[in-house]
C-alpha cells in the first residue's frame, strides 16, 4: 500500500513511519518542520534501512498538496500534521484554527480531487473535555475545553460530513491519550522545542540535568494525590494502532472512532516515582498553578479498538520510562541538525 504520511517527521509520525516501512509499505512523507526536524527522517531511514519520498510542504499550500497526489499513486493518508500544544492554543487560537482546520480542509479537498478516499486521522482524548466519569468510551459526550481540542473535534465533524456526502470514503479516527516513550534504538523520540509542554520530556530533561526541576501544574485536583491523572501509552504501541487502522480502512467504508490508550491512569507524581524507581535518577519538582484547559482525570476504555481493530497496548510503564530515558540520554539536545 502506498501511504501519504502528513507530519511524518514528528514524534508520533516518525515512529509510525518505522512501523509502516518495516511492514513493507511504500510511504510518501510530507512535513513543514514547524514542530519537527529533518534529522528524524534520516534516522528513520537508518533504523529501517529503507528510503522514501519526502516533500517539505505545508498543508495550507494547495499547489504543494496537488503536486504530491499528482506525482504519487497514493492509496491512503495518515494525517498527523497540526499544531498541538494545549496552552499555546489558548494564547493563539486563530493560528490553531487556521493551521489545523483550514489545512485539513485543503488536504481533504486535494484527496477528493485525486480520488483518494481513505484517511486515518490523528485525533485526541481532548475531544471529551471534562468527562463525567472514567474510563472514557467512544460514545461519551464530546465537549472540548481548549482551542486545540476544538480543532480536533471540528475536524472529526468535517470528516463525518465528508462520509455522509460520499459513503465511499473510509475514515478512521484515532483518539490518542498520552503518548510517551521512544523507539528502543534510542535514535528517534520526542524532541520538544524550548520548554516541553508534555510531562514526560520534562521529566527526562530534569533526569538528565538539562532542566533544574519539573513543574507540576496543580496538586488540588480531586485525585488520590491531587495531581492530574492521565493514560500514558508507549509511542510504538500508538504507531502500531495506525497500521491496524489502515488495514481496517482498506476493507471498510464509513467512519469509525477508536480510543487509543492502555485503560490505566497514572498521576503526575506516580509517573515521577515510577521514573525514579526504574532509572535510579531523582526528579526535583515544584507545584505551580493549574494550566488553563487542563482536567483532573482522563483515561481510556480501549475495548473497542481491541475488538474491532485487533489492537491493544503491549508495553507497560517500565518500557515507557526506560525507552524515554534512553532517548534523552543518547540525545541530550534532541535532534541536532547534522547537515
Amino acid at each position: 500500500m502506498k501511504i501519504l504520511v502528513t507530519g511524518g517527521a514528528g514524534f508520533i509520525g516518525s515512529h509510525t513511519l518505522v512501523e509502516l516501512l518495516e511492514q513493507g509499505n511504500e510511504v510518501v512523507v510530507m512535513d513543514n518542520f514547524i514542530n519537527s526536524k529533518e534529522e528524524s527522517l534520516r534516522r528513520v531511514k537508518k533504523i529501517t534501512g529503507k528510503d522514501f519520498r519526502f516533500y517539505q510542504a505545508d498543508m495550507l499550500d494547495t499547489a504543494a498538496l496537488d503536486k504530491i497526489f499528482e506525482e504519487n499513486e497514493i492509496e491512503a493518508v495518515v494525517h498527523f500534521a497540526g499544531l498541538k500544544a494545549v496552552g499555546e492554543s489558548c494564547d493563539q487560537p486563530i493560528r490553531y484554527y487556521t493551521n489545523n482546520i483550514t489545512g485539513t480542509l485543503k488536504l481533504i479537498d486535494s484527496m477528493s480531487r485525486h480520488g483518494v478516499k481513505k484517511i486515518v486521522f490523528s485525533s485526541s482524548a481532548t475531544v471529551y473535555g471534562q468527562p463525567k466519569e472514567v474510563p472514557i468510551r467512544e460514545d461519551f459526550p464530546l465537549k472540548t475545553s481548549n482551542p486545540y481540542g476544538e480543532t480536533k473535534l471540528m475536524t472529526e465533524r468535517i470528516l463525518s460530513d465528508v462520509v455522509k456526502a460520499d459513503p465511499e470514503w473510509s475514515v478512521v479516527i484515532l483518539r490518542y491519550f498520552n503518548p510517551i516513550g521512544a523507539h528502543s534504538s534510542g535514535l528517534i523520540g520526542e524532541d520538544p522545542k524550548g520548554i516541553p509542554n508534555n510531562l514526560f520530556p520534562y521529566i527526562t530533561q530534569v533526569g538528565s540535568g538539562k532542566l533544574q526541576r519539573l513543574r507540576v501544574f496543580g496538586d488540588d485536583y480531586p485525585t488520590p494525590d491531587g495531581t492530574g491523572v492521565r493514560d500514558y501509552i508507549h509511542v510504538v504501541d500508538l504507531a502500531q494502532a495506525h497500521l491496524k487502522a489502515l488495514e481496517y480502512s482498506a476493507k471498510s467504508q464509513g467512519i469509525e472512532y477508536f480510543n487509543i490508550g492502555t485503560g490505566k491512569g497514572y498521576s503526575v507524581l506516580e509517573m515521577v516515582k515510577a521514573y525514579e524507581a526504574i532509572t535510579g535518577k531523582t526528579i526535583a519538582y515544584e507545584v505551580v498553578d493549574r494550566r488553563p484547559g487542563d482536567i483532573a482525570e482522563c483515561y481510556a476504555d480501549p475495548a473497542k479498538a481491541q475488538k474491532v481493530l485487533g489492537w491493544s497496548a503491549k508495553y507497560g510503564i517500565e518500557e515507557m520510562c526506560r525507552d524515554a530515558d534512553r532517548w534523552q540520554t543518547m540525545n541530550p539536545e534532541g535532534y541536532k541538525d547534522e547537515h
